[in-house]
């Protein structure tokens, strides 16, 4: 183990089978065989399927739930969690996964995923955290904010967007991982 943290954020709408959710499966196998430590939200979803590559490749992993979103969705933490870190609100946990990470991959995901994303982004601009990778894989993401670039330029300088990585595939997301933080 090299006592580095990977937080992994991602939707929860796939199942397994699902390209989505085979292509998380990957990303956690791979990111325990590079002997990090795996962070997720810690529910269902691609949380589910990174923690379960992570786990079954014999790393650590560390879910982040929270009351909130039982109680919203009544839904129980995956079962291949090593560690679960329980919190009141999803203000904290969104957080807490932010701060978990000595480096953070964003897979495919929704509202929740963007707002993790947005919400990191604004903490590396702000050095309200310290500065570390944050990379957004797959063409979705990379699409989605160049348009988001072209439509506002004037209002996302280009030393703003420097914050965010692409990496076109799980693969290539854990060699540039490898590549900046060993």
């Amino acid at each position: 183990m090299n006592n580095k943290n990977i937080t992994v954020f991602g939707g929860s709408q796939c199942l397994p089978g699902q390209p989505a959710y085979e292509d998380a499966l990957r990303l956690g196998r791979l990111l325990a065989l590079a002997g990090y430590t795996v962070v997720t939200g810690g529910y269902l979803g691609t949380m589910e399927a990174v923690s379960r590559g992570a786990a079954e490749a014999g790393g650590y992993v560390i879910g982040v739930t929270c009351d909130e979103i039982e109680a919203w969705r009544p839904i129980l933490r995956n079962a291949w969690l090593h560690e679960e870190r329980r919190l009141p609100t999803l203000r904290e946990r969104m957080m807490s996964l932010i701060e978990a990470g000595d480096a953070t991959l964003a897979l495919p995901g929704g509202p929740g995923t963007l707002a993790e994303i947005s919400v990191m982004w604004t903490h590396l601009l702000t050095s309200a955290i310290s500065p570390r990778m944050l990379v957004l894989i797959g063409p979705a993401w990379q699409n989605i904010f160049q348009q988001f670039f072209h439509e506002l330029d004037d209002f996302v300088p280009r030393s703003q967007r420097q914050w965010l990585q692409f990496a076109p595939d799980v693969n290539e997301a854990v060699t540039m991982l490898l590549n900046l933080l060993p």
